[in-house]
């Protein structure tokens, strides 16, 4: 299970408020925390403004060799922040399902070697039913396919919608994922988890519930808080239970570290 840092997000108003006052020590702290507690990407966004981005990505690679998710639905601060970016492996978050943006961000995906994270929604927002959401799974595939992106460089976002205002949406999650992994089988799967437990109390038990589940489904890739310890714990259950950690090794090492909080 590949883990993606979520902090450095300015819609957090922390986050958003070090990235207006170029507080390049908040910034670096926050992305060698996720990178010691275990984050495989850092995600990265700044908003809507190129030069906050360029800032952004100068001021993580500073602090951690960790690769980036770039993370914006704009693809001029994409470009942009890929002209600052240094790393080797690289996920871009994200397109829909409509043309004219997969057409701008295929080239970039292409030209970079890059990951893409590809949402199971088009123009008209998410769909609230399973078929809807892989009709925008195949549009964005034939498409991808057609300008020179492979199946194996997509992550489909499968979206989670809140279980407080639809009780369904949780199932509605779990059997788009399920059929995503049958449909294109080297194709990955992400989410971001938190969005599951929106409005509720408790919200991380919930989350960790969900992930569990999740990963039976055939998630691939997960985007969390890496310093819920409790959380990292279950992402090496997770790896073991699924037959992604041959013999428990992952599972038994981090035992034996100290880093499985219960």
């Amino acid at each position: 299970m590949l883990v993606i840092g979520e902090k450095i997000n300015a819609s957090n108003r922390s986050v958003g408020e070090a990235i207006t006052n170029r507080d390049r020590e908040f910034v670096e702290n926050l992305a060698r925390d996720q990178a010691a507690a275990g984050a495989d990407f850092i995600d990265v966004n700044a908003g809507q403004e190129t030069a906050a981005m360029e800032w952004l990505v100068e001021a993580v690679q500073a602090a951690t060799d960790r690769p980036l998710a770039i993370d914006s639905n704009t693809p001029h601060v994409i470009e942009a922040a890929l002209h600052k970016y240094r790393g080797e492996r690289l996920i871009i978050n994200s397109v829909t399902a409509e043309p004219a943006k997969i057409d701008s961000i295929a080239p970039l995906v292409v030209k970079h070697q890059a990951w893409l994270v590809a949402l199971a929604m088009g123009e008209g927002g998410i769909p609230d039913n399973v078929e809807q959401r892989l009709d925008a799974c195949e549009l964005i595939m034939t498409r991808l396919n057609r300008l020179g992106v492979a199946a194996e460089q997509v992550l489909f976002d499968p979206l989670v919608l809140p279980i407080a205002v639809d009780s369904s949406q949780g199932l509605v999650t779990l059997k788009t994922i399920e059929q995503i992994k049958y449909r294109y089988p080297a194709a990955r799967t992400v989410m971001g988890l938190s969005n599951i437990s929106y409005g509720l109390p408790n919200r991380e038990l919930i989350n960790r519930a969900f992930f569990l589940m999740a990963a039976s489904a055939g998630l691939d890739a997960v985007i969390l808080d890496p310093l819920d310890a409790k959380i990292m714990g279950l992402v090496k259950v997770a790896d073991m239970l699924t037959g992604s950690d041959p013999y428990c090794k992952a599972y038994i090492r981090a035992y034996r570290r100290g880093t499985l909080a219960d």
